[in-house]
């Protein structure tokens, strides 16, 4: 039988924490680099969908980014850089790697949804620790060990 633990709620959000400074610290660094060289300000991450039945929807590109980063990341090795700070992975429910698609499922909750998609894990699959998205991917997020390669024992300068 295999054991895994499902990674805790805190350390979920820490890793998202880490992942959103990264990207907005990324774009704002984009942003000033244009502007310093152009002396235009791009308005491209700050674009707003059309209006809809007489509202008006704000949408900041800055969110597809995060889910563009977050597809690529977990889909290819399961970790952003804030699931691997926290030695957090996504995968599919056996352990094994989610892939592209199942991460972009996971990923549009996340980045467009995550209010609505966290709010319904809590609630309607209490104790799962799984958001909506989660599950409609088929996905989890596990906490994994930092273990060295077999062969490999890594030894500290203080033993």
């Amino acid at each position: 039988m295999v054991e895994i633990r499902i990674a805790s709620w805190e350390s979920r959000l820490f890793a998202w924490i880490i992942d959103i400074i990264l990207i907005y610290a990324l774009v704002a660094v984009i942003e000033s680099t244009i502007s310093t060289l152009t002396g235009w300000s791009p308005q491209v991450f700050a674009l707003a969908l059309p209006v809809i039945a007489g509202l008006s929807v704000p949408f900041a590109s800055n969110t597809v980014l995060l889910f563009l980063y977050w597809t690529i990341m977990e889909g290819t090795t399961g970790q952003s850089v804030g699931k691997m700070v926290l030695n957090l992975r996504l995968t599919d429910r056996t352990g094994d790697a989610a892939g592209i698609p199942k991460a972009a499922l996971s990923a549009f909750g996340k980045a467009f949804l995550l209010p609505l998609d966290c709010l319904i894990g809590w609630f309607a699959m209490e104790k799962s620790g799984l958001r909506l998205f989660n599950r409609l991917s088929d996905t989890i997020v596990i906490r994994c060990d930092y273990t060295p390669p077999d062969g490999v024992t890594y030894i500290h300068e203080d033993d």
